[in-house]
């Protein structure tokens, strides 16, 4: 187990916000004295640390964070950073190493380490950091986000602690329509989604542009965040990103042959720092609104109130 912490303070949703933080990552399996109940999956944990000013008995909503396609959960941890020195437990898994088509493992996976927050996350903060287990989010970034989205429609896969809200970061439901990955998500039914929650969808305006005639684009079209919005009822919101594509929410940096790749399959944007940072402070805003009970940030941005870091083409709340 290995963690870090950083320090910073600031209120806007776009850059890093009031509290310090700490990443933590952690093994599955074996148990032992500061992880007596392990895991199902390894763990990136991102939390918030409160101030020697701020209050020591905090206690924070949940999100947890499934990764994409062949990526590492490690690989968003300036986001979940982000999103964390906002006031929000971030619990990102490892589902896999190696993936095929089929995501129902992923999806089952997920439902277990849900399942595992109400018995062992609390073992894995500091004493005055607590996780607030009524409240928890689900988020993930393009297969993570198909995932996301199968989990909470899901009537055969129940988790024990109720989820609150759903984001879908650029979601992929497999290579092109009628080539789903299984289970299928969509249904190409509008506002089809039978969920009981507030949803946001996220998209990149490069996703669905090939980098290169060798490969298909990230986000194909047929199946992208396009298609995932159009099957959402009320409560809704939906923001596309002008010029930044699939994976430039990621870290700066990505090791390993992986992190090499994310730089070169995708079509990318001139940086990955602002679609990173409005990504973060734009989940930061829904989660405040529909976990938090304040949705001032998200009604500045539904206002156009709000400095954006990036340039969105698209912009749509069905609330």
């Amino acid at each position: 187990m290995s963690s870090c912490t950083t320090s910073t303070a600031t209120s806007n949703i776009f850059s890093s916000g009031d509290y310090a933080t700490k990443v933590q990552m952690v093994e599955a399996g074996t148990s032992f004295h500061e992880v007596p109940i392990p895991p199902p999956k390894p763990l990136l944990i991102a939390m918030p640390m409160p101030l020697p000013s701020q209050s020591q008995d905090g206690e924070f909503p949940l999100l947890v964070f499934s990764h994409g396609f062949l990526l590492y959960n490690s690989f968003y941890s300036q986001l979940l950073r982000h999103v964390a020195s906002h006031g929000f437990i971030v619990v990102a898994p490892q589902l896999y190493t190696m993936a095929g088509p089929d995501t129902n493992e992923e999806i089952k996976s997920t439902a277990q380490v849900i399942d595992w927050l109400s018995e062992g996350l609390q073992n894995l903060l500091p004493q005055h950091v607590k996780a607030n287990l009524n409240k928890v989010g689900l988020a993930g970034h393009s297969r993570g986000g198909k995932t996301s989205f199968a989990l909470a429609l899901s009537k055969e896969i129940n988790t024990t602690l109720k989820l609150s809200a759903l984001i879908g970061v650029d979601p992929v439901d497999g290579m092109d329509k009628g080539k789903q990955t299984p289970p299928p998500v969509l249904t190409y039914v509008p506002h089809s989604f039978d969920l009981d929650m507030p949803v946001m969808v996220i998209g990149s305006g490069l996703g669905e542009v090939k980098r290169n005639p060798l490969f298909p684009p990230c986000a194909p079209k047929g199946v992208n965040h396009v298609d995932f919005f159009k099957e959402c009822k009320e409560p809704a919101c939906y923001f596309v990103v002008k010029d930044y594509g699939h994976l430039d929410m990621l870290d700066d940096e990505t090791k390993g042959i992986r992190g090499k790749l994310s730089h070169c399959l995708c079509k990318n944007g001139k940086s990955r720092e602002p679609m990173r940072k409005f990504v973060g402070g734009i989940m930061v805003a829904f989660m405040k609104a529909y976990l938090g009970g304040d949705s001032s940030s998200l009604v500045a941005i539904e206002n156009k109130s709000e400095t954006l870091p990036v340039e969105l083409e698209t912009v749509e709340f069905h609330l």
